[in-house]
């Protein structure tokens, strides 16, 4: 074996440590199975949506309906994540999710297809999202044998995500163009049997019973709020997450709007631009797996929530497809490098007994937030302009990045204890200490 297949080899290894873990070997490959027909029924949701009203604030609609139960109910589940067992209710969510596209695809072979449907189902599926988030990324510490390798399985987590993306929208365009949107449901209904078949295999060690007094749900849920946003880092890192939710995510409803009325295009259009935002996101989260230690990733997340703003503006202003092919590229990059980072963060510094709750907080951050931009961005775009609000959108990101970037420094206090303490990743707890002899720069360590 050569020098160079060694390193080649050795690189691979580091790339996919996780993967050591059978359990979350399971899981990823009931997930990437799982993950095509998600991002499928997605694409083809939103093509019917419009197809059916050509309104942009439709669309808005939907996407509001499909997310708000995860700013209210979310935080329950977290609840219920630090009290029950995960796999068990990972089993039913995916169970319902499997029932909604069943009856979706029903709905739409038949012809008998309105749009309340959609927008009924849509919220039937949010309800279990709220439910399955909060849980499944509380879920990803039992499936890894090894704590060292948490980073990389956050990372892997994402790629999976967006590997999926890669593949969902394109196989759905085709079909679409095809068969007509119901297939793409039915495809994805049958997905969900990948990702139930390998939780049923799994071998999970019994997870330690931290409190032994249960309590009730609101004082347990106050107390998981008190503890996240009494926090700086934490309570930074949720903030941004919100904002950009808020006002940068939801340039995924227009982009319908985009491919037909700026592009002159179909749904293969949409397909491509969908595709190509999935490219740049898997590509960062390559290169999140890709890293060795958390040391870093608070100056990454300033950076990653630059380009994503910078991204988006760009494809407000294009009138081509190659220009908005590559700049959805970079806000793919950006969008999953810096919610990728922050959740991988998170998961590094929280307690233990308190890990459901505040990835909870961390799904109504993220997808919570979301569907009030995604209603307020169609009606702002039926009011000054799809390109006008998504300028709007990027401003409040590179905003929300520049407060972030002032609070790096005092984050970057608060954290270094914690790894120090912990000892999660040697190199981590030693590169602090010696960095904690020289004066503060503005790469947060965490």
């Amino acid at each position: 074996m050569t020098i160079t297949s060694t390193i080649n080899s050795s690189g691979i290894r580091n790339l996919l440590r996780a993967l050591r873990s059978r359990n979350y070997r399971l899981f990823v490959a009931g997930q990437s199975v799982s993950l095509v027909g998600t991002w499928m029924q997605q694409v083809a949701m939103s093509w019917l949506v419009y197809r059916l009203t050509g309104s942009a604030f439709l669309l808005g609609v939907v996407g509001f309906t499909s997310q708000i139960p995860t700013f209210l109910l979310a935080p329950v589940a977290g609840v219920l994540a630090d009290r029950w067992n995960r796999r068990r209710l990972l089993m039913v969510t995916q169970a319902l999710a499997m029932f909604q596209a069943a009856f979706l695809a029903v709905a739409v072979l038949s012809g008998v297809v309105q749009v309340w449907h959609i927008v009924v189902l849509s919220l039937l599926l949010g309800v279990v999202n709220a439910f399955d988030i909060p849980i499944r990324q509380s879920f990803i510490v039992e499936m890894v044998s090894d704590r060292e390798d948490l980073g990389n399985a956050i990372a892997l987590n994402s790629s999976m995500v967006n590997g999926a993306r890669l593949i969902g929208p394109t196989i759905a365009g085709l079909m679409v163009a095809s068969f007509g949107e119901g297939v793409c449901f039915v495809l994805n209904s049958a997905s969900y049997l990948a990702v139930l078949v390998a939780l049923a295999a799994m071998r999970l060690v019994p997870a330690p019973q931290h409190r032994k007094q249960r309590r009730h749900v609101f004082h347990e849920l106050r107390e998981g709020f008190n503890y996240a946003f009494g926090f700086g880092p934490i309570r930074s890192i949720l903030l941004l997450i919100a904002l950009v939710s808020l006002t940068g995510m939801p340039y995924a409803v227009l982009v319908p709007v985009f491919a037909k009325e700026v592009l002159h295009g179909g749904v293969h259009t949409f397909g491509f631009l969908m595709t190509a935002a999935g490219c740049g996101a898997f590509a960062g989260t390559v290169y999140l797996a890709s890293r060795k230690s958390v040391l870093g990733l608070g100056r990454l997340i300033v950076l990653a929530a630059v380009l994503f703003a910078v991204g988006i503006a760009a494809f407000a202003l294009s009138g081509t497809i190659i220009i908005s092919l590559a700049s959805l590229v970079v806000v793919g990059f950006g969008a999953i490098t810096m919610v990728a980072s922050c959740n991988t963060i998170l998961q590094t510094i929280v307690e233990e007994d308190k890990r459901g709750r505040v990835m909870s907080f961390f799904a109504v951050s993220f997808m919570g937030m979301a569907p009030f931009g995604s209603l307020g961005a169609g009606t702002m775009s039926g009011i000054i302009g799809p390109r006008e609000t998504l300028l709007l959108g990027a401003a409040c990101c590179l905003v929300g990045a520049a407060i972030f970037a002032r609070q790096l420094p005092r984050i970057r206090e608060r954290v270094r204890p914690i790894y120090v303490k912990m000892g999660i990743i040697t190199e981590v707890a030693q590169g602090m200490e010696s960095a904690a002899e020289q004066p503060p720069l503005p790469d947060a360590p965490a």
